[in-house]
């Protein structure tokens, strides 16, 4: 045993993401005097810009926009307690097809061994007990955060430390009722056809696959506080309009699969220190 305090990396895409899936651990884990250290790899510069203006749109700034969603992320950072924030600051990618995916400075079109490299040396100077990011999929398939995947696997092998590691997931038995939930808050949301149905039910996990389930429900205003932060994206943001209550019931426990392991605790667990502690 050592002083250095048990520490907790998350590898994020982009502003916003550290608050959907991890709000709540940050939080909980930050309350319970674990250094909570989040990696945010591109700069969000693909998001809305003021007043709601889209990217293609003339009058829309990636290079504004991105400064305005480093702020929020901030206030995020703040609400959650985050210990350390890093920004590797690649260029926001887009979504899947879009033309920004080709741009040479995006984050998609980075090696992903120039970029793990550089998420290898924060793991050496953090040096975390746990490491989070997303599934090879990305969870629902977005460049950036398939990219971040990629280099979070692929800098754990430049280095010689072995954290637990978990990718961020959801139970197919909750991803089965978010259309209709979505409907309910008003979502204009058409019955999918039967091939986006099936892609639906592709993202996430069964139930019984899921190895560890965080309750987080103490923390949930804070996540909600923490998206509310980034309120440039608010249209995109599909939970805000549930309000405190519904929020908390929704995305009060936080799922994930525990990919690597050294501490032989047993699954399913519901702590991602579970054998550190």
């Amino acid at each position: 045993m050592t002083d250095r305090p048990l520490t907790l990396m998350a590898v994020h895409a982009h502003p916003d993401d550290e608050a959907t899936s991890t709000g709540g651990v940050l939080a909980r884990y930050a309350a319970e005097g674990i250094r909570t250290v989040l990696v945010t790899c591109t700069d969000g510069g693909c998001g809305d810009g003021p007043g709601g203006v889209k990217p293609g749109d003339p009058r829309h700034d990636p290079a504004a926009v991105a400064s305005m969603r480093r702020q929020e992320l901030q206030a995020s950072c703040d609400v959650l307690k985050i210990s350390d924030l890093e920004m590797l600051d690649y260029a926001d990618s887009g979504m899947i097809g879009w033309p920004s995916n080709e741009a040479p400075e995006s984050f998609w079109q980075t090696p992903v061994e120039e970029a793990a490299a550089r998420l290898a040396e924060l793991m050496r100077h953090y040096r975390p007990d746990v490491v989070v990011t997303y599934d090879e999929n990305g969870f629902y398939g977005h460049p950036d955060h398939i990219q971040a995947h990629r280099i979070t696997m692929a800098a754990l092998e430049m280095t010689a430390l072995t954290p637990k590691v978990y990718w961020t997931t959801m139970p197919r038995s909750q991803m089965q009722r978010f259309g209709e939930t979505m409907r309910e808050f008003g979502e204009d949301m058409p019955e999918p056809d039967p091939a986006e149905a099936a892609a639906l039910a592709e993202i996430g996990l069964p139930d019984d696959e899921i190895t560890t389930w965080v309750d987080a429900s103490a923390f949930s205003d804070q996540k909600f506080d923490a998206l509310a932060a980034h309120s440039s994206q608010g249209e995109n943001i599909f939970f805000l309009k549930m309000g405190k209550e519904r929020f908390r019931e929704w995305m009060g426990t936080e799922t994930f699969v525990r990919v690597k392991d050294a501490t032989g605790a047993a699954v399913p667990e519901n702590d991602l220190f579970a054998g550190l502690r």
